[in-house]
C-alpha cells in the first residue's frame, strides 16, 4: 500500500499502522503526481480521496481563486492521478475509487463552488465507467454526507464554526468511509459497485439534518 498526501508528518503514522509506504503528494502539481506515480509500481486499486471545500460565499460574491483551487483539487487532481495510473490498473484488472460527496448530486445556497466541483467529479467518474466498459477496470464512487474530519475546519476557518456543523447530531467518521471503500474494492472481480451514497442516520440531504437539543446529548 502506498499513501500520498501533502503532510508527511501526519501520513507516516497511518502508513506505519497498515504496513504501507508514505510519500509526499500534491495532486494539484503535475510534477508531484509524476514523482509519486514513479514510486508506486504495480497498482491494483487507486483511491482518489483528495478534495475539500473553501468558504460559503454566494455566487454574487464568489472568490474565483477559491473556485479554481476547489476544481484543481477535486476534479483535476482526480484526472491527473487516474490518467497516470490507468495503464497499470488496466493491466492488473484494477479498481478506481472516487471519493465524491452528496454535494455531487445536490445544490444549496452558498455552496456553488464546491457543488460545482463535486458535480464535475461525479460526471468524471460516470464517464470513466463508460469509457472503460469492456476492459477489466472497475470504477466506483463513494459519496459521503457529513463526516467529522478537518473538512469543516478547512472550509470555515475556525474550530468553533466547524464544531457547529456537527452539533446535536452524530456524523460519520473517516473510519466509516474507509470501511465502505474496503467493502467496495473486495467484491469479486465481476461485481462493480457503481455508486454508494453514505449518510449519517441524522442526515437526509445536504441541508436536512436532525439535531437534538444539547441537553439531550
Amino acid at each position: 500500500m502506498v499513501l500520498g498526501a501533502r503532510r508527511l508528518d501526519r501520513l507516516r503514522p497511518i502508513a506505519a499502522e497498515c504496513g504501507g509506504k508514505a510519500l509526499e503528494l500534491d495532486v494539484t502539481d503535475p510534477a508531484s503526481v509524476a514523482a509519486f506515480v514513479a514510486e508506486v509500481g504495480d497498482c491494483q486499486v487507486l483511491v482518489n480521496n483528495a478534495g475539500g471545500a473553501l468558504g460559503l460565499r454566494p455566487i454574487s460574491d464568489a472568490d474565483v481563486d477559491e473556485w479554481r483551487r476547489m476544481y484543481e483539487t477535486n476534479v483535476l487532481g482526480t484526472v491527473r492521478m487516474t490518467r497516470a495510473l490507468l495503464p497499470g490498473l488496466d493491466a492488473a484488472g484494477g479498481h478506481v475509487v472516487v471519493v465524491g460527496s452528496i454535494a455531487g448530486t445536490e445544490v444549496y445556497p452558498g455552496g456553488a463552488g464546491y457543488t460545482a466541483a463535486k458535480h464535475a467529479e461525479d460526471a468524471l467518474a460516470r464517464t470513466l465507467r463508460l469509457e472503460l466498459l469492456g476492459r477489466p477496470v472497475r470504477v466506483s464512487q463513494v459519496m459521503p454526507g457529513l463526516v467529522n474530519t478537518e473538512f469543516s475546519l478547512v472550509r470555515l476557518g475556525s474550530q468553533e464554526a466547524a464544531d457547529r456543523v456537527y452539533q446535536g447530531m452524530t456524523p460519520l467518521t473517516a473510519d466509516d468511509i474507509a470501511d465502505v471503500i474496503g467493502y467496495v474494492v473486495t467484491r469479486p472481480p465481476h461485481v462493480c459497485i457503481d455508486t454508494v451514497r453514505v449518510l449519517p442516520l441524522d442526515q437526509a440531504t445536504a441541508l436536512q439534518v436532525h439535531r437534538r437539543p444539547e441537553s439531550a446529548e
